[in-house]
């Protein structure tokens, strides 16, 4: 199965969209900036994620394992980055590919 079979849920439109759709629709009606995990759910400020590989922080000297959970993440107005924290390692931002909603 490639990427242009996969299909995704739109929660906005609640019709099931090709996931090269729902990956070039990054902004709503409105002017805010959709953000998407990487199997295509929507993501919003104090959503919980899962790490889905392995991370090093670069500056920490810490390696974020896959199956982390961060929690009460914050969108940063990118579509491709998300804000959060993390014992022990403070202004932790993260590209929303890495990460599965939960």
């Amino acid at each position: 199965m490639t990427q242009d079979d996969a299909f995704v849920y739109d929660e906005a439109s609640g019709e099931w969209i090709s996931a090269s759709d729902a990956a070039t629709k990054t902004t709503t009606d409105d002017g805010a900036v959709v953000v998407r995990d990487s199997v295509g759910n929507i993501l919003a400020d104090g959503d919980q994620v899962t790490l889905i590989k392995d991370l090093t922080v670069k500056g920490a000297g810490q390696t974020l394992k896959r199956g982390t959970l961060i929690k009460s993440i914050r969108l940063t107005g990118d579509a491709q980055e998300i804000d959060c924290r993390f014992d022990g390692i403070k202004g932790l931002v993260l590209r929303a590919e890495f990460v599965k909603k939960r």
